[in-house]
Formats: structure tokens, C-alpha cells, sequence
């Protein structure tokens, strides 16, 4: 059917689409810069509640996760989870270039049935490793151990040591899982997979103690406090016994 409406009605119609587009590349404009600009500046907040956050590279590689229990990382290597599963670690975990755990802060407390237990611990692990250095607290209704351990590990990759260790319990009970379970933990080349060195600290004895071991990890020289204040230096040979000490026993 052909437009019978007057000229100036189309003209009129037309201007009004033009105004239209205009307005609409304006607005586009104005959203699309403001979007750039937050997306280039710095956020402040007052307050923020979270349960967990993910510090990434620009790759998207991990480098530290802070959360809480319900939300937290298990152990991971070159960006693969591995032994047990997450959910019971709130707190912060480290992780190197490799996008593997190297350390963390965790903590926790709690009273149960009358009891309570309480716990902080931060570590920082040898490389495809364990913990070799962390400053520990750990309370059993009382019964308190606080103190930092330097340690000494195999150069065993971990996650060879956990997929050995998952092999192992799906083997039934007996003598060949009991033999199986002690190669795995045995000392490699003369080695112990974990040796304390050092340790510095307060015991379940409330003493204040330094702790100084072999590389098996048997106590070599002990200096300490006791708890009711007297001092003393042991020297110790390989089975524990005192060989010397400083003061000298009296009968």
C-alpha cells in the first residue's frame, strides 16, 4: 500500500529516529567509559564480608588463598589438587611460581563435651615438600605446646610419597601392607623423610627448652628451664642417654 501520509509527517518521524540514535550512542558511550574507568581504578571499601578470596596472576595461576573452613584449599601441586580434600583449613595457603603449596597460616579452637582445643600454626614448606620451618601452637585442654621447629625432609617429592601412601591403604590388612608401609616411610639414601633439628620453645612440661638433634633427628644437646625454674645443659648420645650435664646431678 503506498505512504499516503504528508511530507512533513515523514520528515518530522525521521528527525525524531535520528534524536533517538543519538541519545542511544550517547548513553553507550558514557556506560562504556565508566566501565573502563572502574574497571582501571582502585576499589576501597570500609567493610567487606567474604569467604574466601583468590590472589591470582595475571596467567590465573593461585599465589595465596585466604578463607575460611568451609571454603578452604586442600593441598595442591603444579595446579592439581592431591591427597586429601578441602573444607578443613580456614585460614591463608601459599603457593609458588608453580602454582604448588609452599606454606600457610592456619588456625582453629574449640570447646567440646567440656574440653577445648586450640591450635595456630604458621609454615613455610621445602620445595615439592612439606613444612621445614613453622612457628606452632597447640593447646589439648590445657596440656600446651607453643614453639618453632626447623626441620629436615627428604628430597622426595610429596606427591610421590601421597600416591605411594593411597596405594598402600587399599592393600588388605596383613604382613605385606605392614612391610609396604614401612618402606614408604623409611630414610632414603641414609635420610629420614622428616627430621627435627631444631626446636625452641615451651613443653607439655612447662619447660622452656632448646632442642638441638642429629640428622635423625635425635636430640643431641638440650638446654632448659624446668618448671619450677632450675637450669640445666644435657648432652646426649645417640639412644638419648645424658652422657653430660651442666650442673651436675647431686644426690
Amino acid at each position: 500500500m503506498p505512504d499516503i501520509r504528508p511530507p512533513d509527517v515523514n520528515r518530522r518521524e525521521l528527525a525524531i529516529l535520528r534524536v533517538y540514535g543519538l541519545v542511544a550512542t550517547l548513553l553507550l558511550t558514557v556506560f562504556a567509559l565508566s566501565a573502563f574507568h572502574q574497571a582501571t581504578q582502585k576499589q576501597r571499601f570500609t567493610e567487606i564480608d567474604v569467604e574466601r578470596i583468590n590472589l591470582i596472576e595475571p596467567d590465573g595461576k593461585l599465589r595465596m588463598v585466604i578463607s575460611d573452613k568451609a571454603r578452604s584449599i586442600g593441598p595442591i601441586a603444579y595446579g592439581k589438587p592431591f591427597g586429601y580434600p578441602g573444607g578443613n583449613r580456614p585460614g591463608i595457603i601459599f603457593f609458588n611460581d608453580e602454582e604448588t603449596e609452599n606454606g600457610g597460616l592456619t588456625f582453629g579452637g574449640r570447646t567440646e563435651n567440656g574440653k577445648f582445643t586450640s591450635s595456630g600454626h604458621l609454615s613455610f614448606d621445602q620445595y615439592n615438600q612439606d613444612q621445614v620451618v613453622y612457628l606452632q601452637y597447640i593447646d589439648d585442654n590445657g596440656q600446651r605446646r607453643m614453639g618453632l621447629t626447623i626441620a629436615d625432609r627428604a628430597d622426595v617429592p610429596i606427591t610421590d610419597l601421597v600416591a605411594q601412601m593411597d596405594s598402600i591403604k587399599k592393600l588388605p590388612d596383613g604382613p605385606a601392607k605392614d612391610e609396604a608401609q614401612k618402606r614408604v616411610f623409611a630414610p632414603r639414601n641414609g635420610v629420614p623423610l622428616f627430621a627435627e633439628r631444631v626446636y625452641v620453645g615451651r613443653n607439655r612440661a612447662k619447660a622452656a627448652v632448646l632442642n638441638l638433634s642429629d640428622r635423625a633427628g635425635k636430640p643431641r644437646i638440650r638446654l632448659q628451664v624446668d618448671s619450677l625454674g632450675t637450669p640445666s645443659l644435657e648432652f646426649l648420645d645417640v639412644a638419648g642417654r645424658v652422657v653430660s650435664r651442666l650442673p651436675e646431678k647431686t644426690n
